[in-house]
């Protein structure tokens, strides 16, 4: 099912399982399925709640698709995960993962979709560094839907965080 109306999209990227070499296939193969517009840097970022794991890699990116929501998510996004062997341990939601892809901004709006059901704007976006700093390297100006403040000045609020960036590119 698709929409007539072409929607910017900001997905963001984590991996720490081969996490360059999974997020540069990732965003390849976004690119196969949708209009790609910026690729972020990755930023290492130390993992959370289970924290004897690998560090991360997360990135953000920006599409445009005429696909809905549930399209975007369930025919692409879970696609991109089952090819790229994403495994989930029901007993450890911050378990190790080739990639993890989720839908962080859609245009301007706010949504919830889904059965779990997800959030947009996804609520990681205002508790961590490592969702909020690759948005908003390449969205600066974009107003947040709930904060009514842009990227940047959202991004503010980790200013005391350093990670490495490395380019996907």
């Amino acid at each position: 099912m698709t929409s007539a109306k072409l929607a910017t999209v900001y997905i963001s990227l984590g991996s720490n399982i081969d996490p360059l070499n999974n997020l540069r296939r990732a965003v390849e193969l976004l690119g196969q399925h949708t209009t790609l517009h910026a690729v972020s840097h990755a930023y290492r970022t130390p993992p959370q709640g289970f924290t004897d794991q690998p560090d991360f890699l997360n990135a953000a990116v920006k599409i445009t698709t005429q696909l809905d929501i549930l399209t975007l998510k369930h025919e692409v996004l879970d696609w991109i995960e089952r090819e790229l062997k994403r495994v989930r341990d029901p007993n450890n939601k911050n378990a190790p993962r080739t990639i993890d892809l989720d839908i962080s901004l859609w245009n301007d709006e706010t949504v919830e979709y889904g059965d779990k059901p997800w959030r947009i704007p996804d609520p990681d976006i205002l508790r961590f560094a490592h969702v909020a700093l690759p948005l908003a390297e390449i969205a600066p100006a974009y107003l947040h839907p709930t904060e009514h403040i842009t990227l940047t000045a959202l991004s503010a609020r980790f200013s005391a965080v350093h990670f490495e960036q490395i380019s996907l590119t």
